[in-house]
């Protein structure tokens, strides 16, 4: 698939001496992770980019990670599938869990309501004390919100990293969570405290937010070119559908149900893949799931 040329430039690249080499010594480390997050700042404020798609996107990430902390085998496609084919009073099991409270932790602004509906199981005042356990600037407030939630939930690795990129997110005065520490944190950095953590979620920072950079770009592109070829599509129904696709990371074509019929659904998916505009994600003859 290839793009306009003004699509591609749409998004500026991260300057060459932030991606290049690798900083050892704690202050450069952090004015890495410091200006990288400028950077993705400045881009995530930009009105072209789909915000909400590529939040559920990076959340796809995050949880794939945080069920790779438990051991458990599960990768984006099974996750996809554990919530897109729930059925009511269907269990999503671990791993889709895991993956429901990322989606939910990005769907709406931070607030101590929004984290609490994401994680259930954990009193919505005690969530409260611990983003108020961070201080200094966004990302040592961060680990420290880190490290006092495992201190507390030592195995409950998913609420630790959703607190503490709501905290993150609280201090960068950014509305919703984008999901960052959850994507560049290791397993054993989850072990560490004090200047050791802070040091790793400024690595992870730099590592993630690069890679957000880049898939903000990326999926920027795809949007504008499904914008583009949308008035080509004649289906009643179509304009809400195209913006179905341009808030999920996946959609089902049950879930369109603007277009009246399952297979009116699947031959608008159809036409979609065959614009170029989307893309199967599965591999499958049924049950398929699409996404930009």
């Amino acid at each position: 698939m290839t793009y306009a040329r003004d699509a591609f430039d749409n998004i500026p690249r991260l300057p060459s001496w932030v991606t290049s080499g690798r900083a050892e010594a704690p202050e450069d480390v952090a004015f890495l992770s410091g200006a990288v997050l400028s950077y993705l700042h400045l881009v995530l404020g930009r009105e072209d980019v789909p915000q909400s798609l590529l939040r559920e996107r990076l959340a796809l990430r995050a949880a794939e990670a945080c069920v790779t902390y438990q051991g458990r085998p599960e990768r984006a496609g099974e996750l996809r599938d554990a919530v897109q084919f729930l059925q009511p009073g269907d269990q999503p099991g671990p791993a889709g869990e895991i993956y429901l409270s990322w989606r939910r932790v990005v769907e709406r602004p931070v607030s101590v309501k929004a984290l609490h509906r994401a994680l259930p199981n954990v009193d919505a005042n005690q969530i409260a004390i611990w983003l108020d356990a961070g201080q200094g600037a966004p990302v040592a407030r961060a680990a420290s919100v880190l490290e006092v939630v495992l201190e507390n939930r030592p195995r409950d690795q998913t609420a630790a990293l959703l607190l503490t990129e709501a905290a993150l997110a609280q201090a960068l005065g950014w509305a919703h969570v984008v999901p960052l520490l959850g994507l560049g944190l290791k397993r054993g950095d989850l072990r560490k405290t004090g200047a050791e953590l802070r040091l790793a979620c400024h690595r992870a920072i730099s590592s993630a937010a690069t890679e957000a950079t880049r898939e903000t770009a990326d999926l920027t592109r795809r949007a504008a070119h499904l914008k583009a070829v949308a008035p080509r599509l004649r289906a009643k129904g179509a304009e809400q559908a195209v913006a179905l696709f341009l808030i999920r990371d996946s959609v089902a074509p049950t879930a369109l149900t603007s277009l009246r019929s399952d297979r009116a659904a699947r031959r608008f998916c159809d036409r979609l893949v065959a614009l170029g505009a989307v893309h199967e994600l599965t591999g499958r003859d049924t049950f398929r799931l699409y996404g930009i």
